[in-house]
């Protein structure tokens, strides 16, 4: 019975000694201050159209990611139309949407969501707009290269 408790102790001993080795390694690393990666504040996108009446709860139909520095990149099928376009608005979504577009819909009520969150020039960005149908979402939004995707 000795024997077994001595090996057990043992056994826990060495366990307290690697979970102290684990958190001291864990703690060092965990109080690391983040180093930049590089020359350009960061500026990477998520666009999502979805089914609904609101971003939060709209079932996501398509999503793509659009990072602009130090090059367009991403799954966005024009990164480079994409990203000049949203700096010749200055991140301004609102002004990528036509108000009065010229084409009729239908008034059919079937929302769509369009979205937008991350970073721009290391500023974080959310935004959203709501459509009546995907038929006013296509015109107000004309062929814009950022929204269309």
């Amino acid at each position: 019975m000795r024997h077994l408790l001595k090996t057990v102790s043992a056994a826990a001993a060495v366990a307290a000694g690697v979970l102290t080795v684990s958190a001291v390694s864990t703690g060092a690393a965990g109080a690391a201050t983040a180093e930049p990666r590089g020359l350009y504040a960061p500026s990477d996108l998520v666009l999502t159209v979805g089914q609904g009446e609101d971003a939060a709860t709209a079932t996501v139909q398509r999503a793509v990611t659009l990072s602009c520095a130090p090059k367009a990149t991403g799954t966005h099928p024009a990164p480079r139309a994409a990203c000049a376009e949203f700096s010749a608005v200055e991140a301004q979504f609102e002004k990528l949407v036509d108000a009065a577009p010229k084409v009729a819909c239908t008034k059919e009520w079937n929302p769509v969501v369009v979205s937008a969150a991350g970073v721009w020039q290391g500023k974080h960005v959310a935004w959203s707009i709501t459509f009546g149908n995907p038929c006013s979402m296509k015109a107000a939004l004309g062929t814009g290269a950022l929204l269309n995707f």
